[in-house]
C-alpha cells in the first residue's frame, strides 16, 4: 500500500468521502487519489515520491506557476505584521484600485472569502436591487455550491451524476430559471413567460466547469441586450476565467459590459478569496450604505490580499496571455494530431491558457453535448497519463489550465506523454 492509500484510509475515517471536495476523490476516472505533499513551478510531488506535470494548477489560480518566488516573499513580508486584523487594511484599497483599474465594468467590489461566498452575494444583491425574486441560470454553469445556484450545475456535481442537490428546498428551485446555453430563444422565451420577475441572468461567459465551452458569436451580446431591455441585471462568474484570459477577463476579449462580476482564484495568489463588484449605484446597495447584507470575518485578510495583489502586478508586467495561448494551442495541437492518428474521436476546445478533453465526435456547445463525451475512455487517459506523470483534471466535466511556468520543457515533455497516452487506448 502507498502513502497516499494509507493517508487516503485514515482521511475516509475522517472526512466525507476521505475529500474535502468531492471531484478530488477521483469518483469518475476511479482510482485512489494522491496526496501532495509539495509543488512547484509547473510541478506537484506527491506523498509517495512522484513528480507530476500539472495542468490542474489549483484549479485555476496558479497562472504563474506554484510556490512563485514573488508571491511567496510578499506573504512572508506581510506574516511579520499579523495573519489577520478584523478592520480595514491598506492591502483592501491596493486590491481594490487594482481590480477597477483592469476591470472596466466594476466600479466598486466587496472582497469576501471565496468564489461561491462572491455568486451568492452578487445574486442577493441583483435580487435586493431589483425588487424581484426568480434569476436565470444556464445548465452546466457552475457559480458555487448556495442553494439558489445548485440547480443543473457543473463541476463536481456532474461529475458525480448528480447535477442538483439534496438539501436545496424547491421553494429555492423555483425561483430559478436553468436554461441551455447558446440558446437564446430559450431566453427570450424566459423572460415573456416571466414579465418583471426575473432580477438577474448570471452566467459563466466562457463556461469551465462542464469542461470548456465557448459561446457562440452574438450569444453574449444578446444577452446583454436582453437583460437591459427587460430590467435585469447581468451577472458574469469570472471567478475561473477572470484575470486568466485577459487583464479584463471575457468581457474585454467579448466587449460585452455586465451589471456585476464575480471574482476569484487569481485575485488570492493561491490563497482563499473572492470578490464582487460592479456599477456604482449597484453596490451601494449593499450594507452598510444600502439594505443588502454581506459580511465576513476574514474578508480582506492581509495575507491572501497581499498575494493576489503580486498576482496581478506580475500579470501586468509580464502580459503573458499571448504566450500562455501558443502554450495552449500546442497542447491542443498535439492532442488533436495524436487522435486523429488513432482514429479516436475528439473535441479539444481551447481559449487562452484553458482547454478541455471531450472524447466524442461533435463539437460542445451546451450541457446536453458534454454529456456525448465517453467518460469511460477520458478515464482510460486520465490513468495514462498520470501513470507517465502528467497530472490532468480528474473529470471530463472539468476544466485544464496552463502556467507560465509551463513553458519550455515541461510542455513539451507534457505533449509528448498526452500523445504516447493516446496511442496506448
Amino acid at each position: 500500500m502507498t502513502h497516499s492509500e494509507r493517508l487516503f484510509e485514515r482521511a475516509k475515517q475522517l472526512m466525507p468521502g476521505g475529500v474535502n471536495s468531492p471531484v478530488r476523490a477521483f469518483g469518475s476516472v476511479g482510482g485512489t487519489p494522491f496526496f501532495v505533499t509539495a509543488a512547484n513551478g509547473a510541478m506537484l510531488y506527491t506523498a509517495d515520491g512522484r513528480e507530476l506535470i500539472d495542468f490542474v494548477c489549483t484549479w485555476g489560480p496558479a497562472i504563474h506557476g506554484h510556490n512563485h518566488p514573488a508571491i511567496k516573499a510578499a506573504i512572508a513580508a506581510a506574516l511579520e505584521n499579523g495573519t489577520s486584523f478584523g478592520m480595514p487594511n491598506p492591502y483592501e484599497v491596493e486590491m481594490a484600485e487594482l481590480i477597477v483599474k483592469f476591470v472596466p465594468s466594476i466600479q466598486k467590489v466587496r472582497m469576501c472569502n471565496s468564489g461561491t461566498e462572491a455568486t451568492m452575494s452578487a445574486v442577493r444583491l441583483a435580487r435586493g436591487f431589483t425588487h424581484r425574486d426568480k434569476i436565470i441560470k444556464f445548465a452546466g454553469c457552475y457559480h458555487g455550491h448556495s442553494d439558489s445556484l445548485l440547480i443543473k450545475a457543473g463541476s463536481g456535481a456532474l461529475t458525480h451524476g448528480c447535477p442538483d442537490s439534496a438539501g436545496v428546498p424547491e421553494a429555492f428551485a423555483r425561483e430559478t430559471i436553468v436554461l441551455p446555453f447558446n440558446n437564446l430563444a430559450a431566453v427570450e422565451a424566459a423572460f415573456a413567460a416571466n414579465p418583471e420577475q426575473i432580477a438577474c441572468v448570471i452566467i459563466e461567459p466562457y463556461p469551465a466547469n462542464v469542461g470548456l465551452i465557448l459561446p457562440e458569436p452574438g450569444f453574449l451580446a444578446r444577452l446583454r441586450a436582453l437583460c437591459t431591455a427587460n430590467g435585469a441585471l447581468l451577472i458574469f462568474d469570472e471567478v475561473m476565467t477572470g484575470f486568466r484570459l485577459a487583464r479584463g477577463g471575457v468581457q474585454e476579449l467579448e466587449k460585452v459590459t455586465p451589471d456585476l462580476t464575480a471574482l476569484g482564484k487569481i485575485i488570492g495568489g493561491g490563497l482563499p478569496v473572492g470578490a464582487f463588484g460592479g456599477r456604482a449605484d449597484i453596490m451601494d446597495f449593499l450594507a452598510p450604505l444600502g439594505p443588502v447584507y454581506q459580511a465576513g470575518t476574514l474578508s480582506g485578510n492581509p495575507l491572501a490580499l497581499v498575494a493576489g495583489i503580486t498576482a496581478l502586478k506580475l500579470l501586468e508586467e509580464q502580459n503573458p496571455y499571448a504566450r500562455l495561448d501558443r502554450l495552449g494551442k500546442e497542447v491542443q495541437g498535439a492532442l488533436l494530431a495524436a487522435a486523429q492518428k488513432k482514429g479516436i474521436p475528439l473535441q479539444v476546445p481551447q481559449v487562452g491558457s484553458m482547454f478541455a478533453i471531450f472524447f466524442t465526435n461533435a463539437p460542445v456547445r451546451d450541457y446536453a453535448s458534454a454529456l456525448n463525451s465517453d467518460a469511460k475512455l477520458f478515464a482510460r487517459f486520465f490513468h495514462a497519463c498520470l501513470d507517465r506523470r502528467v497530472f490532468i483534471p480528474p473529470s471530463t466535466y472539468e476544466t485544464a489550465f496552463l502556467s507560465t511556468a509551463h513553458e519550455g520543457a515541461a510542455v513539451a515533455r507534457a505533449c509528448q506523454i498526452m500523445t504516447e497516452a493516446i496511442a496506448a487506448l
